[in-house]
């Protein structure tokens, strides 16, 4: 494993609650994952979903858990993740999706 980190992450307040709502072994699976992610190039674990949405994937006792994120692109080697989910069907709704481009877009309203 390279020993510097590609980037650093910022989990937004909603992806706090949602990782404290998950029983602890799962929360710490998901945790781990982000970590290893930072390090390691894998698409299991980090993967583009579109032009500007990335997923950060866990799998947990066959639960999908998602973290959906954006590159802070003014900051360079930053991830800001959005919101958390568990996944349910094959693909991520475009739901999820269009909730973290919307969150994306008012990160960059806030932050001009």
């Amino acid at each position: 494993m390279n020993d510097e980190p590609k980037f650093d992450v910022i989990y937004s307040e909603e992806v706090n609650q949602f990782l404290s709502s998950l029983p602890e072994k799962a929360r710490e699976k998901i945790i781990s994952n982000v970590k290893k992610s930072r390090f390691v190039i894998d698409k299991e674990l980090f993967k583009k979903l579109n032009e500007d949405i990335w997923e950060f994937r866990t799998i947990y006792n066959q639960i999908k858990y998602r973290l959906l994120a954006f590159w802070d692109k003014k900051r360079g080697k930053v991830v800001i993740v959005t919101h958390g989910f568990v996944k349910k069907t094959s693909k991520v709704s475009s739901k999820e999706i269009q909730k973290a481009e919307a969150i994306r877009l008012e990160y960059y309203k806030q932050n001009k």
